[in-house]
């Protein structure tokens, strides 16, 4: 049974003060009105000029190379989202008892077809990667604090975790006795191979001592530096290595790559549909596999008196806040169909032109790409000229700063330190030490690129390095 409550605090009319409300009716009028009307026939392919029109709404002048920070959402996505905005200030009973459940719900099937779960309440909604982090580790803190888990006992991640996570793991984990063991992953890679094998040595170390290895968290494209992962043999070594849950951090991952959650095989899996698949900030889907027995453990940490019901339930009522974005997301599938292939063709054609654009900044540059094309999505690492002496995060935080303010250009630098012992790429002036992480989605342009080329060779060829450059 759903429940709900109109306000963060006690009840009013429509509920008591002990959290206990009339139960929400069915689907509202306009719910049903929306289900019988006939399906729209296909819509003609979208257009040069219909595209740019959807992202007029981007500042003019910019060369934004980095979609994956942030996402983009396009003008028709942004018109129905003020749409369910307005729908709740105009009459916020009407829209709280009869479309916001039946809404959500119509997301969520239709995220689990696209990601091939077996059921709709395998798929919750959430605000992001990051809350849905705190969901699975707050239940493994539990694991400890109850003493099902042993003290020493371990989680297992990249050594490049986006931070919150690796944050999360301190909160919950390491402040109930567990451990964390990080796992380097190596960069710039050349095969899916390196990767498994540095994962099986993370893994030997986290099974030390009789120790066990109770969390794998598997990022399914890292974020900085950017590498395709071959997430399907990493679940299937924990697996093989009695690794007891399995998370895939898919932050980057829907609209970017396909993904089939069920041939994965992991335990939960996470990404953000703010990121590649086209809806406003912020909204994300997390898969808790039923079969796992895990799913009863698993809670929102926002609790209101929908705790309890599952998380699906407990996901959708947060308390009084905009819950548009989490609405939308038919909206954002109707913005891809529009595309030749759907969303299948927009991964295809999004990875073929970073791949393009890459090895074209690389040969400019005489420099090299992070990863083999195989092991990029939408975005690749792309090796910067030595000459301009990143030698350290500040250094890259320059350059980037630099770039933004003085030639319009977004995109992150990361800096890579060379890794002892071993002789990392190196161009015809020194080491490589620098990356620029650059993205491809449907509004970019050569130019975009072109303008990013041109802005660092004037930097070599003006002898400029990262420290002369003013701090912004």
């Amino acid at each position: 049974m759903d429940r709900r409550r109109d306000d963060d605090g006690g009840g009013d009319g429509h509920g008591s003060r002990n959290g206990t409300c009339r139960r929400e009716p069915g689907e509202g009028e306009r719910d049903r009105e929306r289900a019988g009307k006939k399906p729209r026939l296909p819509a003609a392919p979208i257009s040069g000029a219909e595209l740019r029109s959807e992202f007029s709404h981007h500042q003019r002048g910019v060369a934004r190379i980095n979609n994956g920070s942030f996402g983009s959402c396009p003008g028709s996505v942004l018109a129905a989202h003020r749409d369910w905005q307005l729908r709740f200030l105009q009459q916020p009973d009407e829209f709280y008892f009869n479309s916001l459940r039946g809404g959500i719900l119509r997301s969520r099937a239709l995220v689990k077809d696209l990601v091939n779960a077996d059921d709709a309440e395998e798929v919750s909604l959430v605000d992001n990667v990051t809350t849905a982090a705190a969901i699975v580790l707050q239940q493994v803190g539990r694991g400890f604090a109850e003493s099902r888990f042993e003290p020493g006992d371990a989680v297992l991640v990249f050594h490049c975790v986006f931070q919150a996570v690796k944050k999360s793991i301190q909160a919950y984990v390491a402040s109930a006795g567990g451990s964390i063991v990080e796992v380097e992953l190596p960069f710039p890679v050349s095969s899916n191979e390196q990767v498994i094998a540095a994962f099986r040595k993370g893994l030997e170390r986290g099974k030390k001592n009789g120790r066990r290895v109770r969390l794998a968290i598997i990022d399914h494209i890292t974020s900085m530096p950017s590498v395709l992962i071959p997430v399907k043999e990493l679940v299937k070594v924990c697996r093989e290595e009695g690794v007891d849950q399995v998370f895939v951090d898919a932050a980057h991952a829907i609209g970017s790559v396909e993904v089939d959650v069920q041939d994965i095989g992991a335990d939960f899996y996470v990404s953000n549909l703010h990121k590649w698949f086209f809806c406003p900030p912020s909204v994300a889907f997390l898969y808790c596999r039923k079969s796992s027995g895990l799913v009863s453990n698993m809670h929102h940490p926002v609790v209101t008196h929908e705790y309890g019901n599952g998380l699906p339930i407990e996901s959708a009522w947060v308390g009084t806040r905009d819950y548009s974005s989490q609405l939308v997301v038919p909206a954002a599938f109707e913005f891809v169909e529009r595309f030749k292939g759907g969303i299948q063709g927009i991964i295809k054609r999004n990875h073929e032109q970073v791949v393009k654009m890459g090895q074209m900044l690389a040969e400019s540059w005489g420099t090299n790409l992070g990863s083999p094309p195989e092991m990029c999505a939408s975005m690749i690492m792309v090796g910067l000229p030595s000459k301009l002496c990143i030698f350290g995060g500040e250094d890259a935080l320059r350059l980037r700063s630099y770039l933004r303010v003085n030639h319009g250009i977004e995109v992150p630098i990361h800096y890579q330190a060379p890794a002892d012992g071993v002789d990392g790429p190196r161009d015809k002036d020194g080491s490589i030490t620098g990356y620029a992480r650059i993205s491809h989605q449907v509004y970019n342009t050569e130019d975009d690129y072109f303008r990013f080329r041109d802005a660092i060779n004037q930097l070599v060829e003006n002898n400029v390095t990262c420290k002369m450059l003013p701090v912004e």
